[in-house]
């Protein structure tokens, strides 16, 4: 079994130690960083992220997967950026203004950073104006935002607006999400994409990516 097996195995069973002590070794014996990102540690997010559409893992699963795959990544990104390597595209997140809920969106976080996509988390209560500057600043493709109140997930509609008021409506795709949203509601608000879940969320934004 490869070293990047090792790594991946590590990853998908959430054993930090373990997968922090892989990616050193892998990294002594001449690996390079890049190889241990794409054969190692996307994988099996991609590995996570379809148990977990397949009830076979559940949110505990899932966060300490991305535990582990976040103290192995702390590792090579000085690597990668020294490399060269560039993320697929950029994405800003966040829970909506007046919700204070995020473990749905840091799931998304997770599982974003897992298709190589780098992530601008904005946390909770996050204006329609704090996306659209964010969107902007940091020239990012994708706009993600959560809401799990029936109360807050209008402000999504508002997230909309401002991007159109500003000019950046064309230049982003708008993902919505949580327990409240439906297909329906995105295609009411004028928002781009809907996705049920965390996993699906991190195909569908990879896909908006490579496709762009």
């Amino acid at each position: 079994m490869s070293k990047c097996n090792d790594i991946s195995l590590a990853v998908q069973k959430g054993k930090k130690n373990d997968a922090v002590t892989f990616v050193q070794e892998a990294l002594s014996e001449g690996i390079k960083a890049e190889q241990i990102l794409t054969e190692g540690l996307l994988p099996a997010m991609d590995i996570v992220g379809q148990k977990f559409t397949a009830n076979e893992i559940y949110v505990p699963e899932m966060l300490i997967a991305a535990r582990a795959m976040n103290a192995a990544m702390e590792i090579l990104k000085p690597m990668l950026v020294d490399a060269g390597v560039k993320p697929i595209g950029r994405a800003v997140i966040g829970t909506v203004k007046g919700d204070l809920h995020d473990i749905g969106k840091n799931l998304v976080r997770l599982m974003l950073e897992g298709k190589g996509i780098e992530v601008f988390d904005l946390g909770v209560d996050v204006s329609a104006e704090q996306f659209a500057d964010a969107a902007a600043e940091h020239d990012a493709t994708i706009v993600a935002c959560s809401a799990l109140l029936t109360t807050t997930m209008t402000e999504m509609k508002r997230v909309v607006e401002v991007f159109v008021e500003r000019g950046l409506r064309d230049k982003v795709k708008i993902m919505v999400g949580g327990a409240p949203i439906t297909e329906a509601f995105c295609k009411e608000i004028g928002a781009d994409y809907y996705t049920a879940d965390a996993a699906s969320a991190g195909d569908v934004a990879r896909n908006i990516l490579v496709s762009a």
